[in-house]
């Protein structure tokens, strides 16, 4: 008698560490949810907001990843760039600063946050465009844009969620760059400074989420059951960051026509 066939693998039994996570990774994973993710405590996600931007314009982090959004222009001369997860914004308009040819459509999936976004600068800005959109389901054409990306967001999604934005990301931009945390508990050292730069409710944040950010194996393995074919590459950057870009091999830029939806 034939055994039964395995269950395919599936994403919602993802350690964070990967599928062949050591025991203390998986006993290190937590299911606690931070304040950026409770949608009853607006003034506390505030706060950590504020928080998070002394954090990463102290350490550079808006700097580094404006850096790495750069390198995935490729050949575009006219880079159409659409941010996931924007947070303060402060990364869309480092590029726009940094890139002047550069068009941004800046993205969150919260409405207070982007009417607070068009409320300042980028809702002023001639080449920008702010925009309510959930990553997992991104109402833009395929192609659309020459790259989206995602900073310091990636663990706010289930692992069912990142196979989504995988897919998503890819078949709308022609590059999908997600930069997030390294994990290992040696990064637990940062805490003290995020309390430094945001208080008790940006390390209770800060602590929660070095502990949710996903693995490099944990990605790859995630891409794989997307179900379109990627390319997928993943790498350490200093001080302590996962970088990981995705590609399909059969992205065709958007025609005019169903561009316009992605112009100001």
């Amino acid at each position: 008698m034939n055994p039964p066939p395995a269950d395919p693998p599936s994403p919602l039994r993802m350690p964070r560490g990967g599928p062949a996570a050591a025991r203390w990774d998986r006993l290190y994973e937590t299911a606690r949810e931070e304040y950026l993710d409770r949608p009853g405590d607006p003034a506390t996600a505030r706060r950590v907001l504020r928080g998070l931007d002394r954090f990463q314009r102290l350490t550079l982090g808006y700097r580094t990843c404006a850096r790495l959004t750069a390198a995935a222009f490729g050949p575009a001369r006219r880079p159409r760039v659409l941010e996931l997860g924007a947070g303060s914004g402060r990364l869309a308009y480092g590029i726009l600063r940094a890139h002047p040819t550069a068009r941004v459509t800046v993205s969150d999936v919260s409405p207070r946050v982007v009417a607070e976004l068009r409320a300042g600068p980028l809702g002023r800005h001639p080449r920008a465009r702010c925009e309510v959109l959930d990553a997992t389901a991104i109402d833009a054409p395929a192609g659309a844009y020459d790259v989206a990306v995602m900073a310091m967001s990636l663990h706010h999604l289930t692992p069912d969620g990142v196979v989504a934005l995988l897919s998503e990301g890819t078949r709308v931009a022609r590059t999908l760059l997600l930069v997030d945390g390294w994990r290992h508990p040696l990064y637990l050292a940062a805490v003290p400074l995020m309390f430094l730069t945001g208080g008790p409710a940006q390390a209770h944040d800060g602590l929660i989420s070095l502990r949710k950010v996903y693995s490099a194996a944990a990605v790859r393995t995630l891409a794989g059951m997307c179900g379109a074919p990627l390319t997928v590459h993943t790498r350490f950057a200093l001080p302590g960051y996962l970088v990981v870009t995705a590609s399909r091999s059969s992205y065709a830029p958007a025609t005019a026509d169903s561009r316009l939806r992605t112009r100001k």
